[in-house]
């Protein structure tokens, strides 16, 4: 026999990120997607290394008043709380060990590594609400080819639209000068 799991019953008017961040039990890596907690498969070998990768990357050109941050809930408006796989925030936003979330205004920088069971909020819902509450940069990351290379998508936002402008798609080396000086070798993957 085995044990009966108890799962959270939605609100009539569905989740808000105070429920979000304050619900106990919550599976790791819960997102609010309009009012509904957003629950990820486990993670393939392949979106693990390209976070670490991108993470020491990032890290290694990272001007001071920026840090990297790796899957922490942003609060986009109230019944939004996606946890992009890696975002670059503001040091000053930055409050301690305890903390658990990053504003929207807070982040220059939104990364998704795009997995089987997130495609279509990775490539559609995600870009879309990110652009809308204003983070000027966001990449997506696919897997392709039978090495399982990556491939990363570059995107800036309009700020007259509030949308995502493709900036660029790279493969080996990964070198932009927004929100800071980059350049990542996406050969060393398989190092990782």
């Amino acid at each position: 026999m085995t044990a009966e799991y108890n799962w959270p019953r939605p609100p009539a008017d569905g989740y808000t990120v105070d429920d979000l961040l304050s619900l106990p039990d919550l599976p790791p890596h819960t997102e609010l997607i309009d009012g509904s907690l957003v629950f990820v498969s486990p993670q393939r070998n392949f979106h693990t290394d390209v976070v670490d990768l991108l993470v020491a990357g990032l890290r290694r050109t990272l001007p001071p008043h920026l840090k990297v941050k790796r899957e922490m809930t942003v609060v986009l408006d109230k019944r939004n709380g996606p946890e992009p796989d890696v975002s670059v925030v503001l040091a000053t936003s930055v409050s301690g060990p305890t903390q658990t979330f990053f504003r929207a205004e807070d982040l220059v920088l939104a990364v998704e590594v795009v997995s089987p069971d997130s495609e279509a909020r990775d490539r559609s819902t995600k870009p879309i609400k990110y652009a809308a509450a204003g983070i000027p940069n966001f990449w997506r990351v696919e897997m392709i080819g039978s090495h399982c290379d990556a491939v990363v998508h570059v995107y800036v936002l309009d700020q007259q639209t509030r949308s995502y402008v493709h900036a660029g798609m790279y493969r080996d080396m990964l070198k932009v000068d927004e929100p800071f000086d980059i350049d990542i070798d996406l050969t060393r993957l398989s190092d990782y």
